[in-house]
């Protein structure tokens, strides 16, 4: 009889790695991927709240509308636009821009996160036109 002898692999050493390092990259690139989708989807919000706002300042400093009349329309912009959830901290007044008197409207939304692994806090942005009645 024949002893059993040991079997040896006359293969490459790294045969097999091709899995592992696809697993790897893949998870690498699918983090990457999320975090560039998170900060395009901040910067688009905060886009929109911003000419949103703007837009609604440029309505209430006319000459027959009031700040909240600007404050409502930037508020029905951003729920058009985005979501109404975005729309619930909307305020307007009137300020002083370098001894010209303007219409600001203020809004201050919640940061769009896509997970529990994002940045927490809120956008608060800003929109100024100078009043027509002056």
């Amino acid at each position: 009889m024949r002893r059993h002898e040991a079997v040896r692999f006359r293969g490459p050493p790294d045969r097999g790695s091709a899995v592992v390092d696809f697993i790897l990259v893949s998870a690498l690139v699918t983090v990457l991927f999320l975090a560039v989708f998170q900060l395009g989807l901040a910067l688009h919000v905060r886009n929109t709240l911003i000419a949103c706002a703007a837009e609604g300042a440029r309505l209430g400093a006319r000459a027959d509308a009031t700040p909240e009349d600007g404050a409502a329309r930037a508020r029905d912009l951003i729920a058009a636009s985005i979501s109404p959830r975005f729309a619930g901290d909307v305020s307007a007044g009137v300020v002083d821009a370098g001894g010209v008197r303007a219409v600001a409207v203020w809004v201050r939304a919640p940061l769009p996160v896509l997970g529990p692994l994002g940045p927490q806090g809120r956008l608060r942005v800003i929109g100024r036109a100078f009043q027509e009645s002056q």
